[in-house]
C-alpha cells in the first residue's frame, strides 16, 4: 500500500508541477473576467437589484443577497444616512409591518403602539428625519390621489416611497377576476406619477409576501399563494409597461417575499410575515438607500466603484511604463534572464544558500518581474475594489471549519517523507509547523469561525506560535552568525514588507491593515537591537567565560521590563507609537487602538521563543539533548515523564480553551499562557526519535511561502478586507472554494518568487551602493506620505 502511494505521489509531481498550475490559473482567471464582464454587460443586473430581489438564508436570521455583501446598519448610521429626508410607506397592515421594522433599526426601543387603521407619524428630532405609514389598504383611487399631490409643484414631496397592497383588494372583493383586472388598471395609473417621484427620489413597490393558507382566518381564507402571485405579475408588469428608457424608475422589492418564504410557518395568524423576515426587509431597504453614501466595506450591494486616488494612479503609471521598458527588450532582443531558486523564508530558524551561486538579475529579467507584479496587482483590485466579482458574508458552522480541516491533514500525513536533519526544530520541521498552522488559519478566516470561542482561543495560539518562532529564528541566527550587517536587515524587512508596502498603494490600505507583518516587522527590530546593543553577546564569546550567558539573561531581562511598561502604561505606549510620521505605520482612522490590542495580545511570544532558542542552544552546545536518527531527545528516565506531562498540558489548554464564555477575559490571560501550548507541542513532535526524522512535505511547502498566504488571502481569497468571501464561480459554493484557492494558492507562490527576485537587485551588498538605494527609498516613502496625507 505505501508503495502505491510513493508513486502515486510521484506521478503528481511528475505531472502537476507548479509553473503548469501557475499557467492554469492564469487560464482561469482569464475567463472568468471574460464571464464576470460579459454577465454584468449582458445580463443587465447590477449589486442593487441582487439586493432587492433575490436571496438565500444562510441560518436563522441570517439573510444572503445574491452575488454580494448586505451591512447591519446600526441605529447612529441609519440616522446619518437619512438625516433631512422625509420617507413614506403606504399601503396595509404588512406594509405597516414594514413600517415598524424600518424605524427600530432607527431607534431600537420603539414599541408597535399605534392605531391599527390609521396614519402613524414618526420624526427622529436629532437628525430632523420623518416616517410616516399612510394607511392605504387598497392599490385604488385613494392612493393614487395622494401619489398626485406629491408632484404637484410646490408640494412637500417625500425623498423615498415604499408602497404595495393587494391583501384587502382579495379579501373584500373574494379573488374575483374583475377585482385583479381593475388592479392592474390602478397600479398602471399610479405608475405614471410613481416614475415622477422617483426623478426626485427613490420609490420601492413591495412584492406580496405569502400567506400560510392553513392558519389564515375564515373570512381570510380566499387570500391565497396563488392569488398573491397574480397580484404580483400584474404589478410587475403594470410597471414595466411604465418605464422609461427601458429602465423603470420603480424599483421592486422582493427579498422580504424571498425570506418570508421560508418562515411564514412561523406567523401567528397566517397573513402577517413573522419579525425575522420583515426585520430582513426594512435592512434590505436601509442598505438600498445607504450603501452608496456610507459605503460600508461589508456592504458591497448598490455600491458604485470609488475613483482611484493618486497613489493609485500613479501605481498603474509605474507598471505601464514598466511594461513598456520590457517591451523595448524583448523588440532589440535582450530578454534572456535566469530562474531563480524559491526565497528561503525570512522567519526560519536559518537562511540556507543555494547549492550554486545564481546568476545576477538581468535587466529585463528585473522589468519582467515589475509586470507580473502589476498584473497580479491588477487581479487583486478587479477582487476587492472593482465592481466585477461577487462577494458574500461568511457564516460559520462546525462543519465548515472542521471537515476541511480533516481534508488537509489527511493530505498532510499522505505527503510525509524523511527528513533530512534530525534537529529539534530543524528547517523542515518548523516550515511544516507554519504550513499546517497557515492553513488553518486560512480555514479560520474563511469559514467565520472566530464566532466560535474555542476555535478563536486556539488561533489565538497559532499566531502566538508564528511570533514565538520570530523570535527563536532571529535570535538564533544572530547568535550563531553574528552578522549584524546592513544587508542581512534590509534583506529581511525587504522580504517581509514588500508585498504589504505596494498593497498599501494600490489597495488604498493602511500598513497597519496587514497587522502580521507591522508585527514581525517591529519584533526583528526589536530583537536586532537588544543582540546589536553593547555588549554584543554571541556564542563564541560565550563559549570563553559562562558569565556572558548572565549578560544575555539580563538583556532579556531588560527587553521584558520594557515590554511590561509598554503594555501597562497606556501613556507610554502613545508616547512611543503616536508621533508623525511613524504614527503613520501603527495607526488605523487615526488610532493606535487596533494596534495596541494586537500587540498587547502576544507581547510575550516572542520573548519566549528568544530564551527558547538561548536554552536550547547551550544544552545543545554542551551535549545535553540526544538529536540522533531515531534517538529520544533526553534519556529514557526524562524522556518518558516530560513527553506524558506535555500531552497533559496540551490537553489541558484546550480544555481551558474549550470552556471560554467570553473573549475579553479569556484575551486577557492569553498572554501568559499561550506558551505553555507551544512548548508542549515542540516537545510532543521533538521527544520522540521517529517523530523528529520525518515530516510533511505538504505542509513544509505551505510553510515556505505562508507570509504570502497571509496577507493575499485578504483580497484575493476573501472580499471586502476580509468581511466576506470572493464569489468567482456564483451558485456552486464548494467548487467557488476549490477554484479561488487555486488561483489563490498560485498567486501567493509567484509573488515569493517575484520578491526573491527583486530581493536581488534592489538590496545590493555593496555598503555604499545599498545606502543610496536606502536614501531614494526614505525620499520615496516621504513623498508617499505627504501625498497620503493630503489625500
Amino acid at each position: 500500500m505505501m508503495a502505491v502511494l510513493g508513486l502515486g505521489k510521484r506521478e503528481i509531481n511528475q505531472h502537476f508541477t507548479i509553473r503548469n498550475a501557475k499557467l492554469i490559473s492564469l487560464v482561469l482567471v482569464v475567463l472568468l473576467v471574460i464571464f464576470h464582464t460579459a454577465s454584468r454587460y449582458f445580463g443587465g443586473r447590477d449589486s442593487c437589484e441582487w439586493l432587492l430581489s433575490s436571496g438565500r438564508y444562510l441560518g436563522e436570521n441570517v439573510w444572503q443577497p445574491y452575488g454580494c455583501m448586505m451591512h447591519k446598519y446600526k441605529s447612529i448610521e441609519a440616522k446619518s444616512c437619512l438625516s433631512k429626508k422625509r420617507v413614506a410607506f403606504l399601503g396595509d397592515s404588512r406594509i405597516r409591518q414594514l413600517f415598524y421594522s424600518f424605524i427600530k433599526i432607527i431607534e431600537p426601543g420603539r414599541r408597535e403602539d399605534g392605531k391599527k387603521h390609521a396614519d402613524i407619524a414618526f420624526q427622529e428630532k436629532s437628525s430632523s428625519l420623518y416616517v410616516d405609514f399612510l394607511w392605504h389598504p387598497e392599490a385604488n383611487n385613494s392612493m393614487t390621489e395622494r401619489l398626485v399631490s406629491w408632484t404637484r409643484e410646490g408640494s412637500a414631496r417625500p425623498d423615498v416611497v415604499i408602497l404595495g397592497a393587494a391583501t384587502w383588494s382579495i379579501k373584500l372583493h373574494g379573488g374575483s377576476s374583475e377585482t385583479l383586472k381593475q388592479y392592474q388598471v390602478n397600479v398602471s395609473a399610479m405608475a405614471v406619477y410613481l416614475e415622477r417621484l422617483a426623478q426626485h427620489g427613490e420609490v420601492y413597490w413591495v412584492l406580496q409576501e405569502p400567506v400560510n393558507e392553513e392558519l389564515l382566518r375564515k373570512d381570510r381564507k380566499v387570500i391565497t399563494n396563488h392569488q398573491l402571485e397574480l397580484y404580483n405579475k400584474a404589478a410587475v408588469d403594470a410597471l414595466d409597461a411604465a418605464k422609461r428608457n427601458n429602465r423603470s424608475s420603480v424599483k421592486r422589492l422582493a427579498a422580504s417575499r424571498k425570506a418570508a418564504l421560508e418562515t411564514i410557518g412561523q406567523s401567528d395568524d397566517g397573513l402577517h410575515i413573522p419579525e425575522g423576515a420583515r426585520d430582513i426587509g426594512a435592512m434590505v431597504l436601509m442598505n438600498a438607500l445607504c450603501n452608496k453614501l456610507h459605503r460600508p466595506i461589508d456592504g458591497s450591494c448598490c455600491q458604485t466603484v470609488p475613483s482611484p486616488n493618486l497613489l493609485q494612479k500613479l501605481a498603474v503609471c509605474f507598471f505601464v511604463a514598466s511594461a513598456l521598458v520590457l517591451l523595448g527588450f524583448y523588440v532589440l532582443g535582450n530578454n534572456r534572464h535566469h530562474h531563480r531558486p524559491v526565497p528561503p523564508d525570512v522567519e526560519s530558524l536559518e537562511e540556507k544558500k543555494p547549492a550554486s551561486a545564481a546568476a545576477p538579475l538581468g535587466a529585463a529579467a528585473l522589468f519582467q518581474a515589475v509586470c507580473k507584479m502589476g498584473i497580479i496587482m491588477a487581479y487583486f483590485y478587479l477582487c476587492d475594489r472593482a465592481d466585477l466579482f461577487m462577494k458574500e458574508h461568511k457564516f460559520y458552522t462546525h462543519l465548515t471549519f472542521f471537515i476541511p480541516l480533516i481534508y488537509i491533514f489527511v493530505l498532510g500525513v499522505f505527503y510525509s517523507d524523511n527528513s533530512k536533519e534530525t534537529r529539534l526544530l530543524n528547517r523542515e520541521q518548523t516550515d511544516e509547523w507554519k504550513g499546517w498552522m497557515q492553513l488553518v488559519i486560512l480555514i479560520y478566516h474563511i469559514s467565520g469561525a472566530s464566532a466560535f470561542i474555542p476555535v478563536y482561543m486556539h488561533v489565538r495560539v497559532l499566531v502566538a506560535a508564528y511570533l514565538f518562532q520570530t523570535g527563536y529564528g532571529h535570535f538564533s541566527f544572530f547568535w550563531l552568525k553574528g552578522d549584524f550587517g546592513l544587508y542581512r536587515v534590509c534583506q529581511v524587512l525587504f522580504r517581509l514588507n514588500f508585498l504589504v508596502l505596494v498593497l498599501c498603494v494600490v489597495m488604498d490600505r493602511p500598513y497597519q491593515f496587514y497587522y502580521f507583518v507591522p508585527l514581525v516587522t517591529f519584533w526583528f527590530g526589536v530583537i536586532y537591537g537588544m543582540m546589536v546593543m553593547w555588549p554584543q553577546i554571541l556564542q563564541k564569546r560565550a563559549n570563553a567565560s559562562g558569565m556572558w550567558h548572565l549578560g544575555v539573561l539580563v538583556k532579556l531581562l531588560v527587553l521584558l521590563l520594557f515590554i511590561c511598561a509598554l503594555a501597562y502604561s497606556q501613556d507610554f505606549f502613545h508616547a512611543v507609537f503616536s508621533f508623525w510620521p511613524f504614527s503613520k505605520l501603527f495607526e488605523v482612522n487615526g488610532s493606535v487602538y487596533e494596534w495596541g490590542f494586537r500587540w498587547k495580545l502576544d507581547r510575550f511570544a516572542v520573548i519566549h521563543g528568544m530564551l527558547f532558542a538561548f536554552v536550547y542552544l547551550v544544552l545543545q552546545k554542551r551535549q545535553v539533548l540526544c538529536e540522533g536518527k531515531g534517538e529520544a531527545l533526553f534519556s529514557a528516565w526524562i524522556s518518558s515523564p516530560l513527553f506524558f506531562l506535555a500531552i497533559v498540558t496540551f490537553v489541558t489548554y484546550s480544555v481551558w480553551a474549550s470552556g471560554c464564555k467570553n473573549k475579553s477575559e479569556c484575551n486577557e490571560m492569553h498572554p501568559y499562557i499561550s506558551v505553555v501550548q507551544i512548548l508542549a507541542f515542540i516537545l510532543i513532535r521533538n521527544i520522540p526519535g521517529y517523530a523528529r526524522s520525518i515530516y510533511s512535505s505538504f505542509f513544509a511547502w505551505f510553510g515556505k511561502i505562508s507570509l504570502e498566504l497571509f496577507i493575499c488571502q485578504y483580497h484575493i481569497w476573501l472580499a471586502a478586507d476580509t468581511k466576506g468571501i470572493l464569489i468567482l464561480i456564483p451558485g456552486s459554493p464548494s467548487l467557488n472554494i476549490l477554484v479561488s484557492t487555486f488561483i489563490f494558492v498560485c498567486v501567493a507562490h509567484e509573488i515569493s518568487v517575484i520578491t526573491n527576485d527583486l530581493a536581488q537587485v534592489v538590496i545590493p551588498k555593496d555598503t555604499a551602493a545599498l545606502l543610496k538605494r536606502l536614501g531614494g527609498f526614505l525620499v520615496l516613502a516621504t513623498l508617499t506620505l505627504f501625498i497620503a496625507r493630503d489625500r
